[in-house]
């Protein structure tokens, strides 16, 4: 019997044998019972040698502790940044109605504002960063900067405190944070990137039902400073956390310096271009019922106490849609599920949200806009791992964050306006919510069918 051991990129010959890979000597020894065996070259050294079932260098393990760690650290990431992000609306009541109630609403917004803006708006410069330098001193940077501004917040008396404090100092940081521990995901992962991603975006809906809760009972019972002085101190011990397991799968690789062309191909890209302005109008179709929802609720009759409980009603079929867009974007490709939950969304938001108005139809569409904004959410990164080198996955996603803040800045002031008016009130701002989800859902469609990825069937992932 010949048998012969050779890499997992052996190619099988037509008499049985195995033509060997480059990473292999193609040296065939003959034992002394006349079995041949492949012979590692002789000039690498034994401690290198791969094992048969090693990870070859360069493919994701797609498991194991190592890597599941890796989820952990950038859950508890996601939980501290894009979490407390969602708890936002808890400052703006308080600091209108008790620290700064001689403040226009306007421009108390501000804080909170520029919260949303750091988390998406610096994304390709931390993505740049991220791309050249790794993951390690941008997470630890951004904890300290995050943690500290949210403990000098906690000693602010006057607004430009605050402001300086939680609006630049803590925003900082949790950009730095944000999007690298998603980009370390990636490297980890392959057949189930999309579930991993799912699971990761689960703390960001998680941090958005806990945290408001916290924070608006420790306000209450404990004042504003030591409310921030224990949020700072459980952000620091899950920041730490992650400190010790975010890191990328190859971290000894050198990273090389991109060149002004790298800079500047994604928006040569048809497909890239395509998915960052599905990107854009995603957010004003996804944003508008996220601000407005209790809002709405309350101008159909909704009881206050009920209406400012959709919110979390909201996060809650957010995390069940987080899981199950992961788990099915493994099983059917990522741009199929993307295209899928987000084509949903839209649909919901004109056929549940303009005829609702009884508060049974509002908690339906808070469950069921929950769900498949969910998925919209924990499939952004598994989808742009689909059209951009690794090399480059920071710097691409970052452009598409970019984006998206522009959507998070503007939507309150567009949506506004149209309330505003006197012809189209409430069912204009529905109209105009449900409208950019399908436009946003149609151009990833056209971008599905450039990178070739039609059809119901799993793409091959990178």
């Amino acid at each position: 019997m010949i048998r012969s051991t050779c890499s997992p990129n052996a190619t099988p010959l037509a008499n049985g044998d195995a033509k060997l890979g480059p990473e292999w000597d193609q040296t065939v020894t003959e034992d002394s019972d006349g079995t041949s065996r492949a012979r590692l070259p002789s000039n690498e050294p034994p401690s290198e040698r791969s094992a048969p079932d090693a990870t070859p260098v360069g493919q994701a393990p797609d498991g194991g502790a190592a890597a599941w760690l890796v989820v952990l650290g950038a859950w508890c990431a996601l939980f501290c940044t894009a979490g407390w992000v969602n708890s936002i609306g808890v400052f703006q009541e308080h600091y209108q109605t008790e620290m700064f109630s001689d403040y226009d609403p306007s421009t108390i917004a501000w804080i909170p504002s520029l919260q949303v803006f750091f988390l998406y708006g610096m994304g390709p410069i931390v993505g740049a960063l991220y791309d050249k330098f790794g993951q390690r001193w941008l997470v630890f940077l951004g904890s300290v900067l995050h943690v500290l501004g949210l403990m000098m917040a906690s000693l602010g008396t006057q607004y430009y405190h605050i402001l300086l404090a939680q609006g630049f100092c803590s925003a900082l940081g949790v950009s730095m944070i944000f999007q690298p521990a998603l980009n370390c995901v990636h490297g980890w992962f392959s057949t189930k990137r999309s579930t991993a991603f799912g699971i990761v975006m689960t703390g960001a809906s998680v941090g958005g039902i806990i945290l408001p809760v916290m924070l608006t009972r420790l306000i209450h019972d404990l004042g504003f400073a030591w409310s921030m002085r224990i949020s700072a101190f459980s952000i620091l011990v899950l920041l730490a956390v992650a400190n010790l397991t975010v890191r990328t799968y190859d971290s000894s690789a050198q990273r090389p310096t991109p060149s002004r062309s790298a800079y500047l191909k994604p928006f040569t890209e048809t497909e890239f271009v395509l998915v960052a302005f599905g990107f854009l109008c995603l957010t004003y179709g996804i944003f508008v019922p996220i601000d407005f929802l209790p809002a709405s609720a309350l101008h159909a009759g909704m009881a206050r106490g009920l209406s400012q409980d959709l919110v979390p009603i909201f996060n809650a079929g957010s995390l069940a849609g987080r899981l199950a867009g992961g788990y099915i974007g493994d099983r059917v490709g990522c741009f199929n599920a993307f295209t899928g939950t987000c084509f949903l969304t839209g649909v919901w938001i004109l056929a549940l949200w303009i005829p609702a108005a009884s508060d049974a139809a509002m908690v339906a569409f808070a469950v069921l806009f929950g769900c498949f904004s969910g998925g919209y959410a924990s499939l952004l990164s598994p989808v742009m791992a689909q059209i951009s080198p690794m090399s480059e996955i920071g710097f691409r996603t970052g452009i598409v964050l970019f984006m998206a803040s522009i959507g998070g800045l503007t939507t309150n002031p567009i949506s506004g306006a149209i309330l505003n008016g006197e012809d189209s009130g409430w069912l204009g701002v529905k109209i105009f919510a449900g409208v950019f989800a399908l436009l946003g859902t149609f151009m990833f469609c056209v971008a599905s069918a450039r990178v070739r990825r039609p059809g119901w069937k799993k793409p091959n992932v990178s």
